[in-house]
């Protein structure tokens, strides 16, 4: 039995869809694989980022994923194993994917929408048992984005139907690295949108121009962003949106939205809402605009902790929003090398979504809600939560702008370098973090690059 093609098979290496076509040894050619309709894949992603700011803690500020100065990341090892179907109005078909990451990423993309603590008493809560358990480093550990099923439901020309915990369909930019053009992440994605879902959504054509999307999605605290399989499972969230593309394609504007209840316990609302517009001006010439605004009804906040503070307020909750604009322009020189430049303003109104480096926030009450955390002792998370592993957030509602300019180079077309230049500019003195948690900054310049290689 044929388990594998041979390198002979290829005209070229460098023409090869994976680098295990490359080496001729893709599992996919195997006659089983084939025969299930089945496809192995994945890739590796692995970066280094130069902070030019002299006093800093290791961490970038805010800036995630690319987070950490001068060291090398391994960011994403992602593999997945999927069965895809045919969507159409003629028959039954099903399917499914499951993706298993490991890397320096996992920690901003397995399942913590359950938050650290409760937005209403700013205590330590649990937060859920999908894939945060899976490791206990913070910097390098497990997720699993993906497992669900698919089935095409032949009703009119064909309902798209997912189900079980799968990436959010919101927004511009994702996690996966293959499918961004720059190596750094955008505010509007790190801390305006959710990830990952736990849910059901269907997609449906009504014809050439328009789609439709609907669903609902449960398992966390935060309407249904990020969510697990044993936490708030009685609380149901609305997900959905449309999709028009021109006739030519070249042109299409994307709506998303999500609104529900934050929690079982907890009837105040959290939804947003995400406008995404992309034009080909030429067949090389590629513009994308995004606008993104997100609310959170009663919760504690940054601005809410200091007016308590300051002697205006005797309560700390507020009702939160968060929101930005982000655009691109990427210009196709060859049909290897692209240039690309992105712009951003990002608001954080109420300090509620931006506190300390990313990484630390987020592992923090990790192991069941108790104040039990990974070892963050002289980092940026210092200040963010108390020894109990209660909020106290330290950066008041702000602006964020960040000005990027990259290239993406593909050297094969399973190998991508993508270095890009970076500019974060604030009202807040949030980069240049010392040991203590304090920042000495308004101002960030960051040099990272990438290598991704596809299987």
């Amino acid at each position: 039995m044929v388990i594998c093609s041979t390198a002979a098979s290829a005209d070229n290496w460098t023409e090869a869809s994976g680098l295990l076509g490359a080496a001729g040894i893709d599992p996919n050619e195997s006659k089983f694989m084939k025969d299930h309709n089945l496809k192995f894949g994945g890739w590796l992603e692995t970066s280094v980022s130069v902070n030019a700011n002299s006093t800093h803690n290791g961490f970038n500020g805010p800036v995630t994923f690319q987070d950490r100065d001068s060291q090398f990341q391994m960011n994403q090892l992602n593999f997945y194993l999927q069965k895809a179907i045919t969507v159409g109005g003629d028959s039954f078909d099903w399917g499914g994917r499951v993706d298993f990451m490991y890397g320096s990423d996992a920690i901003f993309t397995q399942a913590y929408g359950n938050p650290a603590y409760n937005p209403l008493t700013g205590t330590a809560a649990p937060r859920g048992n999908w894939d945060l358990h899976l490791s206990g480093d913070q910097n390098y550990g497990i997720a699993l984005p993906n497992a669900y099923a698919e089935f095409n439901l032949p009703v009119g020309s064909g309902i798209d139907l997912k189900v079980g915990h799968f990436y959010t369909p919101l927004g511009y930019e994702v996690v996966t690295s293959p499918d961004n053009f720059m190596v750094s992440k955008p505010y509007t994605m790190q801390y305006g949108e959710p990830f990952t879902h736990t849910g059901a959504y269907g997609t449906y054509s009504l014809n050439s121009n328009w789609s439709v999307m609907a669903g609902a999605v449960t398992g966390s605290a935060t309407g249904g962003w990020d969510g697990n399989f044993d936490r708030n499972l009685g609380t149901w969230s609305w997900l959905g949106g449309g999709t028009w593309t021109s006739d030519d394609a070249g042109t299409s504007l994307n709506l998303t939205t999500t609104l529900g209840r934050q929690a079982d316990n907890n009837n105040n609302l959290w939804g947003i809402y995400s406008l995404v517009g992309k034009h080909n001006f030429t067949d090389k010439l590629h513009f994308v605009i995004q606008h993104d605004h997100g609310f959170a009804e009663k919760v504690i906040t940054a601005n809410g902790i200091n007016a308590v503070a300051a002697g205006m307020t005797t309560s700390n909750i507020q009702n939160a929003e968060w929101y930005g604009i982000n655009s691109y322009l990427i210009y196709d020189a060859t049909d290897k090398l692209s240039a690309g430049v992105r712009a951003e303003w990002f608001r954080d109104n109420n300090g509620y979504r931006v506190n300390g480096a990313g990484r630390c926030v987020a592992g923090v009450n990790t192991y069941g809600g108790n104040g039990a955390a990974y070892n963050v002792t002289g980092s940026s998370c210092n200040g963010w939560m108390s020894s109990t592993g209660n909020f106290s957030a330290p950066t008041p509602g702000t602006n964020y702008y960040e000005l990027t300019v990259g290239l993406n180079y593909k050297a094969a077309k399973w190998l991508s370098l993508r270095p890009n230049m970076r500019l974060d500019y604030s009202d807040q003195k949030v980069f240049g973090v010392d040991a203590n948690g304090v920042g000495n900054n308004r101002t960030q310049f960051l040099f990272s690059a990438d290598a991704v290689v596809t299987f």
